[in-house]
């Protein structure tokens, strides 16, 4: 929020001067020295102190809260609160309103998908960097789709489909190695199908066998897309090794 400082000008004159007598032992008065004055008008005015008196007020409140938490972290700064207000209450009263929900949608899907682009872009660019650099490493294979990938372990079992529920250990880590998720530190590993997960896993785990231990170098593409997804910022790039422990197949 920006602060503005408020200018006060204070004019203050000197009315009058004790006259110069023409006696050389008189001497002139020292002036008064202008005293600033605050106009009541430019005076900070006494913040009004709000109380929650029912259930209404404080349901309202939290609303508020809940709604505008959201949005922060959706990277929005600044609103009319005035318009949003009108719309709640003309809406709630069953008037006629500035806007339609189609309307409505169309106009928050491109503001939040135009913020959400500004707010991932560095990190889509620092994957991409790092993926134009990691695919020259000799151990490093790249997929058709972009996915890139390393062995670690290479098991003997056989491969899953993508119809398949599988159970592995992994850890996920983001391009500067902060872990995200960790099935070891839970001690348990963790099973699903593959068409339940992000596409970078339904695609990588099909190259492995079971016993297998490979590196997934993940672009954001193939993850969790441009936008937040719980602790997971859009556009990022992310790093999992998964130790591939055991197939399901569908029945």
């Amino acid at each position: 929020m920006k602060k503005f400082p408020i200018a006060v000008l204070a004019l203050a004159y000197i009315t009058s001067l004790q006259a110069q007598s023409s006696s050389s032992n008189k001497t002139v008065a020292p002036a008064k020295k202008p005293v600033a004055t605050v106009p009541a008008a430019t005076r900070p005015a006494t913040p009004t102190v709000i109380t929650l008196k029912n259930e209404i007020d404080s349901v309202s409140y939290a609303l508020g809260v809940s709604l505008a938490s959201y949005y922060k972290a959706q990277g929005v700064t600044q609103l009319n609160t005035t318009l949003m207000s009108r719309a709640v209450t003309d809406l709630l009263q069953g008037k006629s309103t500035l806007l339609d929900n189609a309307s409505s949608s169309t106009i928050l899907n491109n503001y939040m998908t135009r913020l959400q682009n500004e707010k991932s872009k560095m990190n889509k660019q620092e994957g991409e960097l790092f993926l134009a650099e990691n695919k020259k490493r000799a151990e490093v294979k790249t997929t058709e789709s972009g996915l890139q990938y390393e062995v670690l372990v290479q098991g003997t079992g056989e491969q899953p489909t993508a119809v398949d529920t599988v159970t592995c250990h992994y850890r996920g880590t983001f391009l500067d190695g902060k872990s995200f998720d960790n099935s070891y530190d839970r001690g348990q590993p963790i099973s699903f199908p593959l068409t339940g997960v992000i596409r970078g896993w339904t695609e990588g785990l099909q190259l492995m066998k079971t016993g297998s231990k490979y590196r997934f170098y993940i672009p954001y593409s193939l993850g969790y897309g441009e936008f937040d997804y719980m602790s997971i910022p859009g556009g990022s790039m992310l790093i999992f090794e998964v130790e591939l422990l055991d197939i399901k197949r569908k029945q």
